[in-house]
């Protein structure tokens, strides 16, 4: 296929010798299967973020680190040299996380390079060599709903171990290849020290990974992984690899309204992103 602009100066650089085609468009970002020499891979080519709301980039980008005081403060103030440095933050904290967790081990698409505003990586593929699928337009056995659950389930343990929390995963964003899942789409992974919101983004997470493969084994339902997690990880004890129980006594003490009232609120805004989600996907 003709390449599309933002691709046409990697293959000008030689960082990319053809677009095969594409493979997904999202709010993100638009995806292109690439060839490279002899390889076939991935190009994520970014969006401008106009589909993200204030309050989500808030969160997300609590206490990350820009390169200087400049550009902190046109950031805070909105101005058009502000929104750009903040969209390049955003597009680089992706590129970040992804090596960072490659380097722990965790399922994730191997990161290639990063040039103008494009992704190069490794293209997830199926048995068959074709590009992996999302797991929500995939349908499991009990059985393979637990082994996967239990997979991720291990990866989130990795993760939060390396410090990372991605803050968005769901069905929508992890891939099922050839040996088994993979974690994609990380712009708002959050340094899990460094943001306030950290324990409320650890338990979504866990929470979207039980509520979607708890439709193939409901037992899966009634597990409370994410407490359990957070409390090794608050009290320094988690580890990959550690072994869970799927239980957890919690503490007890006064309940935190605000705190309550918030889940409630990402709970209602996560479901209207998922039907969201389904009506793009269809």
């Amino acid at each position: 296929m003709k390449a599309p602009p933002r691709l046409r100066s990697l293959i000008e650089e030689g960082l990319i010798d053809s677009v095969v085609r594409q493979l997904m468009s999202g709010k993100e970002a638009m995806v292109f299967v690439v060839r490279s020499g002899e390889r076939t891979i991935c190009a994520k080519v970014y969006k401008e973020a106009t589909q993200r709301s204030f309050r989500q980039a808030v969160d997300y980008t609590e206490n990350r680190k820009v390169k200087n005081t400049r550009q902190a403060r046109a950031m805070a103030k909105g101005t058009k040299f502000g929104r750009e440095a903040q969209e390049a933050a955003w597009q680089s904290a992706e590129v970040d996380a992804l090596y960072r967790l490659a380097a722990a081990g965790v399922r994730v698409p191997k990161p290639i390079n990063f040039h103008d505003g494009v992704l190069l990586m490794e293209l997830v593929t199926d048995a068959d060599g074709d590009a992996a699928p999302r797991l929500n337009d995939v349908s499991f056995t009990a059985e393979d709903a637990r082994a996967h659950h239990a997979t991720l389930i291990g990866e989130v343990v990795r993760m939060l171990a390396a410090g990372v929390i991605h803050g968005d995963l769901s069905e929508f964003n992890i891939l099922l290849a050839a040996d088994g899942p993979v974690i994609i789409d990380l712009p708002q992974a959050v340094d899990a020290a460094g943001n306030n919101h950290a324990q409320r983004m650890l338990l979504r997470d866990v929470a979207n990974l039980s509520g979607f493969f708890g439709r193939f084994a409901p037992e899966l339902l009634a597990t409370q992984f994410g407490p359990e997690i957070w409390d090794l990880y608050e009290r320094g004890a988690l580890q990959a690899g550690a072994r869970l129980t799927g239980t957890f006594a919690g503490k007890q003490g006064p309940v935190d309204v605000a705190g309550v009232l918030r889940v409630v609120d990402d709970a209602r805004a996560e479901e209207k992103a998922r039907l969201l989600r389904m009506q793009l996907a269809g």
